[in-house]
């Protein structure tokens, strides 16, 4: 796979010897000011931000071969001496020695000036761009208290008794970040409706339907901005039955305000360190690239309200720029002691739109109990309503009370549906669009074989995924 750099700059003129200084007083004592995601100064209180990720932006649509940025290059896993790095303080001549693997920051221990690394450096901690917290850590408490008290019924009692939002800590958690150039052209058969209606036989009603068929070709371009995909191999899966999904399910984060990497972000935050590389991701990003530009033909599908079945596709992606980024999220966790090895359940909250979402531990007794009682009412009902057409559904509502709470806690299904949430922009649309046939009396309530859906869009991209993500853990 060529390479090309992407053009990050963080060689401002307020950056220097590892130091951000503050533009108006010349300060390096930096925070971060969380209401507005901007960096302030703690000596004269002026507030700044650096600029817009350089190498993020440009015309997509114009974008041909693989860019990488420096943050996200492979990993130098040879020589961990490389990781420690001197910073030379212009204040006071000093030099202080850190361990970049660990922290990007540090203060001088003469002159208390702050250090900072904002070069981008081979081992995974330094990304190419950062997106800032903007949600307080008083907000996030509210909406992780507001989520975990609509779920308190039937909660492990243990975990209601020690729940407590003050020790939850924001986290800068690594992806990367795609943009891509592609070429789609599709082909297939796409329905419209035009009547629906009930048929009796004898006791019996069923539904059918009318509907017009068309062959449907499309042959567009589309810019895709934005597409994320996980850059630690343990935040990667869910696979085992881990809880990670939650955190990728408060997606999306509103990448095009990604400013340039400068390592005063971090203070007073946690961050993980990437751990793959792009060619480990490649195939990954590939799929998921493909996924998106084809579900993007939904744009011009409005009017086939039964869907497509597309029966040929030849997608190639033209251009990607690849760059590692650090996204903000306020993160709870709580430890259960369940099995061999326990589970850990996390309730995360997007730092960005307070999208929160969640696992909580429950008390199987509880709801195992409710359950039954619902079954037995339903199963008394049945013996008292059994002649009747739809009487087995009574045999239902306690197994599908129990399946609905279990789902509410565990949220094992979350998931980020990127093909939706991802930025995207058609250009070049072309297609075609020719009457076939009226079809009637069908008995389903779609086209057979449709697959322009998001479900059946991700089948394949989630074996990839799986397959990947596996190796990736195993290596």
């Amino acid at each position: 796979m060529t390479e090309k750099e992407l053009p990050f700059d963080n060689s401002e003129s307020n950056k220097k010897d590892g130091q951000t200084k503050c533009p108006k007083c010349g300060s390096t004592d930096i925070s971060v000011n969380e209401h507005k995601g901007v960096l302030r100064c703690n000596f004269c209180r002026y507030e700044f931000e650096p600029e817009i990720a350089k190498g993020m932006q440009g015309d997509i649509s114009q974008l041909e071969g693989v860019w990488v940025g420096k943050g996200a290059a492979d990993i130098d896993r040879t020589d961990n001496s490389k990781n420690i790095m001197t910073l030379k303080c212009t204040s006071c001549g000093a030099e202080v020695v850190i361990d970049t693997t660990e922290v990007t920051q540090a203060r001088c221990h003469w002159c208390r000036n702050m250090l900072s690394i904002n070069n981008q450096i081979p081992n995974g901690a330094v990304p190419d761009a950062v997106l800032p917290f903007k949600v307080t850590k008083e907000e996030a408490k509210k909406n992780i208290e507001e989520f975990v008290g609509k779920r308190k019924f039937f909660a492990n009692p243990t975990f209601k008794k020690e729940f407590t939002t003050e020790n939850i800590i924001g986290v800068y958690m690594p992806y990367m970040s795609i943009n891509a150039n592609a070429h789609c052209k599709l082909s297939g058969t796409g329905e419209v409706l035009r009547r629906k209606y009930l048929v009796r036989s004898g006791n019996r009603s069923d539904w059918r339907y009318d509907a017009d068929v068309y062959k449907i070709t499309r042959d567009y371009d589309v810019a895709i901005h934005g597409l994320t995909i996980e850059s630690n191999t343990k935040r990667m899966t869910n696979l085992g039955g881990k809880t990670n999904n939650v955190i990728n399910s408060i997606m999306p984060f509103d990448m095009e305000n990604c400013v340039q990497w400068d390592a005063n972000y971090l203070h007073g935050y946690n961050s993980e360190r990437r751990d793959v590389n792009v060619s480990d991701m490649k195939e990954i990003g590939d799929a998921r690239i493909a996924s998106v530009a084809r579900y993007a033909a939904n744009d011009t599908l409005e009017k086939y309200d039964r869907g497509v079945c597309w029966s040929s596709e030849d997608i190639k992606i033209k251009g990607e720029q690849w760059s590692a980024v650090y996204l903000p999220v306020w993160l709870y966790s709580y430890y259960e002691p369940k099995g061999k090895d326990g589970l850990l359940h996390y309730v995360a909250v997007n730092a960005r739109t307070k999208e929160t979402m969640g696992s909580v531990p429950i008390f199987m007794p509880t709801l195992i109990g409710i359950s039954l009682l619902i079954e037995m009412i339903g199963i008394f009902l049945f013996y008292y309503c059994y002649q009747e057409r739809y009487s087995w559904m009574l045999l239902l509502p306690g197994i599908l009370f129990g399946m609905i709470k279990y789902a509410k806690y565990r949220n094992k299904n979350a998931e980020h549906v990127y093909e939706t949430d991802t930025t995207r922009k058609l250009s070049n649309v072309k297609g075609v669009e020719t009457f076939v046939q009226h079809r009637r009396g069908l008995s389903s309530s779609e086209i057979a074989g449709r697959n322009n859906d998001v479900d059946t869009a991700r089948k394949t991209v989630k074996k990839i995924e799986k397959t990947l993500v596996q190796k990736n853990m195993e290596n």
